[in-house]
Formats: structure tokens, C-alpha cells, sequence
């Protein structure tokens, strides 16, 4: 009888997984053009922010082959739109927001644990997190800095 309830609910969860294929939210992996750049204090701060901050936070979005199977396309989807929503240097330089992204990224909150979970490379070390902090702040200000931004 305990068998034939797990068969039961394994085909339930396996017919659920693919009907949920049909909802078409997490699927729009469309990356508007890139209207402007942020002049970089340098090149070490740009390579650091692709790697950590640009799927987020830019019209670069780089989709994995994950971000096309729900449910966790919509979390992908959903992170993307709020990312950019709260910041997208791809459309607006030197904002109030990436002024403070220096501070989110010395506090953790920047990158999610969970984006670095599929993104190792964005687990940085010790001096490169202090580098990008150092580089946020010389390119967008914050934190007692002047920034370059615009």
C-alpha cells in the first residue's frame, strides 16, 4: 500500500513539474540595449562588477540553461526584473542606488548567497570584494567618496 501511495505521488509531482512548463512568466530573457556604461575607475572594477553585479543589475543578463525551466525560471526572472528595477547601470549612471552599492556589498547583502551559489565566480576573495567596495565607491560615490560616475 506505501508503495503504491510514493508511485502515486512521485507521477503527481513528475505530471505537476511538466504542466508547470506551460506558464509562460520566466521565459522573457530579453536584455533591452545597453543605453549607457558607467566610467569605471578602472578595469579591475569592471571585470569585478560583470562577474558579481552585471546579471542583476545590467542589459547584459547572461541566462543560464536553468533560468528556461520552472519553477526556477521564475526566481531567475523575478531576481533579474527586481535587480534591475533597484539599479541598472545599463540605463542610468552615478544614481543614488549605486552609490550604495558599495555599502551592500561590504554588508553581504550584495551578491544573494543563492546567486553565488550558481555563480562560484562570484564568491570573492577577501581583497577582491574590498577592490570592488574600493571601485564602487571611487565610480559612483558613497560612503565619503566622490565618485566619477556620470
Amino acid at each position: 500500500m506505501l508503495k503504491r501511495i510514493f508511485k502515486v505521488a512521485g507521477l503527481v509531482v513528475v505530471v505537476g513539474l511538466l504542466a508547470i512548463q506551460l506558464v509562460p512568466y520566466g521565459r522573457d530573457h530579453a536584455n533591452p540595449p545597453v543605453q549607457a556604461d558607467p566610467t569605471w575607475n578602472s578595469e579591475v572594477t569592471r571585470a569585478l562588477a560583470r562577474v558579481v553585479c552585471d546579471d542583476c543589475h545590467s542589459n547584459r543578463t547572461e541566462w543560464p540553461w536553468y533560468s528556461n525551466i520552472a519553477p526556477v525560471s521564475w526566481l531567475v526572472q523575478r531576481d533579474v526584473e527586481e535587480g534591475r528595477a533597484a539599479l541598472n547601470w545599463s540605463q542610468a549612471r552615478g544614481s543614488e542606488e549605486a552609490g550604495e552599492s558599495a555599502e551592500k556589498v561590504r554588508e553581504g547583502e550584495m551578491p544573494p548567497w543563492v546567486y553565488t551559489l550558481t555563480h562560484p565566480a562570484a564568491n570573492l576573495s577577501d581583497a577582491d570584494k574590498q577592490a570592488l567596495i574600493d571601485g564602487l565607491i571611487a565610480t559612483f560615490g558613497g560612503e565619503g567618496g566622490e565618485g566619477g560616475g556620470d
